[in-house]
């Protein structure tokens, strides 16, 4: 069974979701995508300053079995990426809930239909 974080939010395309001091959203894929995935090999991250629209595909994780789109969970502008999974993109792997992959900044603060842990624990 998947560990999944209590304090985050969860979209049901298993991307994770921080919410910021700053209102700002860190985002990263959960544990359960990259066991699904299994070794991740490469990941395209979006540009910084790209908008985004809510459910929109904006980044690309690549494992030896396949490759996965990542989604906006939430519309908003992209303003910042993790570079250092570029260069070791299987920290994923060892950390999926350490290793963020974006930030975004919303464009509002309503986090409505993404999921709580146990919404998402019921959903996979």
């Amino acid at each position: 069974m998947s560990h999944i974080p209590t304090e985050l939010r969860y979209a049901s395309t298993h991307e994770w979701v921080r919410v910021e001091e700053d209102g700002t959203l860190t985002i990263g894929i959960t544990d359960h995508a990259q066991d699904a995935l299994g070794d991740v090999v490469f990941v395209e991250l979006p540009a910084v300053g790209r908008t985004l629209a809510a459910g929109e595909e904006c980044a690309l994780v690549e494992s030896v079995k396949t490759a996965s789109d990542l989604h906006a969970p939430v519309a908003g502008e992209i303003i910042a990426i993790n570079e250092t999974v570029n260069d070791t993109p299987e920290r994923i792997n060892d950390a999926p809930y350490e290793t963020w992959l974006f930030r975004l900044r919303p464009d509002n603060t309503e986090l409505e239909g993404l999921l709580d842990a146990a919404s998402y624990q019921a959903s996979i």
